[in-house]
């Protein structure tokens, strides 16, 4: 069982670190082994203790919770200063990237920084410069004599740093991350479940095109043999409809009928036309 005085600073800052209102529920249940009533005894007590005058905040019930807020008497004043404060900074990916080359190896010129990067990193130092979170620091003597960049005042207030010093290491920086993301860090790593995810479609692709072919080759081959029975022979035109019989669909569709039909009007024609030829070889001489 806990002492008063650190039970009551742990509720406190239960109270503080919260983004919604904390219920006394929640209090309890964070607080394993302490009783519901005692919580909310030294809670009460808290709550007195901020309503005093030497305290600028204070405990108030939101939504059946608790939650910290400024005291009404003493609005006016803040509000001034929240207005007179600067907007929150917003970093892009390429920035933080950019910036966190320039903390780890600062002072850095830009080719160092893009070497390390891989990629153009000009206006990205320029909007760093903009928002104050990074300023030169002279120049390197080498051929050229690029420009050196550092961290600013301002990134360590951002970053709630005292110094440079306190940054993380990479190791420590990789053990947070693999807290952090768990499988999703480690997945990062497997480039091959990528490549056998593409290796799927193109089998499917190549079969798809194995079954469209079949499907395209029936429909060309009968004009073409429809364009040839004009032009040969009965006798010519009698194995087409042997070699389609191994379709069922198109020996149906193209009955050996109609090319007979045509042949024999021809030769009509043709017999017509000898016999009209021959009989007025009669009457001209007559005439």
């Amino acid at each position: 069982m806990l002492n008063d005085d650190i039970l009551k600073a742990l509720i406190e800052g239960i109270i503080y670190v919260a983004p919604e209102p904390v219920t006394l529920d929640g209090i309890v249940k964070v607080l394993e082994g302490e009783e519901r009533e005692r919580v909310k005894a030294k809670l009460e007590e808290l709550t007195a203790d901020y309503e005093q005058n030497a305290h600028g905040i204070q405990i108030r019930q939101v939504a059946n919770g608790y939650k910290f807020s400024t005291k009404v008497e003493h609005h006016e004043i803040l509000r001034k200063y929240v207005k007179s404060l600067k907007p929150a900074v917003r970093l892009s990916k390429p920035a933080l990237e950019t910036l966190a080359v320039i903390a780890y190896r600062q002072p850095a010129t830009l080719p160092e920084i893009e070497e390390i990067r891989g990629v153009d990193s000009g206006g990205v130092i320029h909007t760093l410069l903009e928002k104050k979170l990074v300023v030169t620091s002279g120049r390197k003597p080498v051929v050229g004599r690029p420009i050196l960049y550092r961290t600013s005042k301002d990134f360590l207030v951002h970053f709630g740093l005292k110094d440079v010093g306190e940054l993380p290491s990479l190791k420590e920086f990789e053990e947070l991350a693999k807290r952090a993301l768990g499988s999703e860090w480690a997945a990062e790593g497997v480039p091959a479940d990528a490549s056998g995810a593409t290796a799927a479609p193109s089998a499917e692709a190549g079969t798809a095109a194995i079954e469209v072919a079949p499907e395209t080759s029936p429909e060309a081959s009968p004009p073409v043999a429809e364009e040839s029975e004009p032009l040969e022979n009965p006798a010519a035109t009698e194995p087409a409809p042997a070699a389609t019989g191994g379709t069922g669909a198109v020996s149906i569709e193209t009955p050996p009928v109609p090319p007979q039909e045509t042949v024999p009007r021809a030769a009509a024609e043709t017999t017509s036309a000898s016999d009209s030829t021959a009989t007025p070889e009669d009457p001209e001489p007559k005439a």
